[in-house]
């Protein structure tokens, strides 16, 4: 399986395009209105409308009700929803089973004993995103900027495949893969010159490193 390399926060036609045209895998789109990546419902169906068949989309959301989620399908029409709240397994099984869509999980990590948690996810979700875990008070549950020890990962025997996020930007993503042998990374604040602001450049940077080190 080769590495899926996903550009999250993408919020206008320029970048988007510019993220597909480099290579990313899925392009994620988050609906959280605390975010500075946040997107309406009428932007997201334009942006879907641009991707087309050429990538997976992806609908990121955080603690979102099952009316919340219904407009996002009928929005995006999502081929995965990536949850980045406080869903219990039971929660993300119930909307995978509702929406028949794959769903990835968010996790924060800081240490080891976090990894018991992502661990509970595993019968629940098909992907799980492994994140920084966000400060205290953080108003954002991801975006921060923020990198944690990939060597917790090194060697992690998981049920199912796992991204790699928090902090990854085209400096420092071959080194994370070479620790962690994820099956996937994932990148917003890494490609912005300001946040929710993404630089094509930047995002062409991340997929070429992410490639090389593959």
């Amino acid at each position: 399986m080769s590495l899926i390399i996903k550009i999250c926060g993408l919020k206008t036609p320029e970048t988007l395009e510019a993220a597909i045209a480099a290579g990313a895998d899925w392009v994620g789109f988050v609906f959280f209105p605390k975010s500075p990546r946040h997107v309406s419902l009428d932007e997201a169906k334009a942006l879907g409308q641009i991707v087309g068949s050429r990538a997976k989309k992806v609908a990121l959301s955080v603690d979102a009700d099952d009316a919340a989620l219904a407009d996002i399908e009928k929005a995006l029409k999502p081929d995965f929803h990536q949850l980045h709240g406080h869903e219990t397994p039971a929660r993300v099984a119930a909307i995978r089973a509702k929406f028949g869509r794959p769903v990835i999980k968010a996790i924060g990590i800081a240490e080891a004993g976090d990894l018991e948690a992502a661990r509970a996810y595993e019968t629940a979700a098909d992907w799980l995103l492994l994140d920084a875990k966000p400060p205290k008070n953080a108003a954002l549950p991801g975006g921060n900027g923020l990198t944690f020890d990939w060597q917790l990962l090194a060697g992690l025997d998981l049920e199912k495949p796992f991204m790699v996020s928090g902090g990854l930007d085209p400096s420092n993503v071959g080194t994370a893969i070479a620790i962690s042998h994820p099956a996937g990374v994932d990148v917003s604040s890494g490609v912005e010159t300001a946040p929710g602001v993404k630089d094509p450049a930047k995002i062409r940077a991340f997929i070429e490193a992410a490639r090389r080190a593959n």
